[in-house]
């Protein structure tokens, strides 16, 4: 195709999730509720981890740096999602949507990668815990948050860099609420064959990667468990990973349903109720988890609250 027939669409108009007024205001105020939520449980969760040197461990830096990466993917998506339930119609510059779009797959795929160093940090703790805090140095620790924010980058630029070379010629119409790759390859009129395999083969590939590595450290994981003699010790050893364990089955369930799968299956009124849960319901959903199931978490937040309440 010529130079000058690429990029003739200039702006998307986003179709959100529903173009009934009723039902507009009632979402508008549901999904505030649950993005003032996700802000409020994640920042708060990144405040007591900060405040609480018995919580200044490598698994609740990694934890913190879960609860930064929940509460920036969200602020990705929620602000234009909330704006789009308050106009008549949504519209995103072609350069808005692609920007959204690289930093939507920088730290959602930068959370997987965390999910897979929290669960290697898990398997250190129980399966060599003599060795723990060698193993687990500060500099290690630090190391594996960068390394994942690099492969967050490097796959998000590759999607991003491949869908900015693609020809929108009209109509500019996305069904969905935000900048996501397979409504918008739906919308082009070069070749996508190469978007699409882009798509499956780094989505795939780094989804069965990282869960492969939360699959073989669970395995040693449960080993482990299953040779502590007092049922005591094995309910201890299990309560330090049975947050990690739902978050990680709730992550990698919605994804693979979202994203590994053939374009020919491909739904948009599916996509967009898969992509809510994972865009807004789960980084929602982490801190509660985190810290309903968490007895030290549990333990820090009380004595924050003891703290306040003897201030006032």
């Amino acid at each position: 195709m010529d130079e000058e027939n690429f990029t003739l669409v200039t702006e998307f108009i986003l179709v959100g999730l529903t173009d009934r007024a009723e039902l507009k205001v009632v979402l508008f105020l549901l999904f505030l509720v649950i993005y003032a939520v996700t802000l409020a449980g994640n920042l708060g969760m990144i405040f007591v981890i900060d405040v609480t040197p018995k919580l200044h461990t490598p698994m609740y830096f990694f934890l913190s740096c879960l609860s930064l990466v929940d509460a920036c993917y969200s602020s990705v998506i929620a602000p234009r999602m909330l704006t789009n339930f308050l106009v008549a119609t949504e519209t995103i510059s072609f350069l808005a949507c692609v920007v959204q779009h690289l930093f939507f797959g920088l730290f959602i795929t930068t959370e997987g990668f965390l999910l897979s160093v929290m669960a290697y940090d898990r398997y250190v703790a129980i399966v060599n815990p003599l060795l723990y805090s060698v193993t687990m140095s500060k500099r290690k620790c630090v190391m594996l948050v960068v390394g994942s924010c690099t492969g967050g980058m490097i796959n998000s630029l590759t999607h991003t860099i491949s869908l900015g070379r693609l020809s929108f010629c009209g109509p500019n119409v996305v069904g969905h609420f935000f900048c996501d790759v397979p409504p918008l390859l739906k919308l082009s009129c070069s070749d996508t064959s190469m978007n699409q395999l882009l798509l499956l083969t780094f989505s795939g590939v780094i989804a069965m990667g990282t869960f492969l590595v939360v699959i073989v450290s669970y395995v040693f994981i449960a080993a482990a468990i299953l040779r502590i003699r007092s049922a005591s010790g094995r309910q201890k050893a299990f309560s330090t990973c049975a947050s990690h364990l739902t978050a990680v089955t709730i992550f990698y369930g919605t994804l693979s349903f979202s994203y590994i799968q053939p374009s020919s299956q491909y739904s948009v009124e599916q996509e967009k109720v898969v992509s809510v849960f994972y865009t807004l319901v789960i980084p929602m959903l982490n801190p509660l988890i985190y810290s309903l199931r968490n007895k030290e978490v549990k333990d820090a937040v009380q004595r924050v609250r003891d703290v306040k309440n003897l201030s006032c």
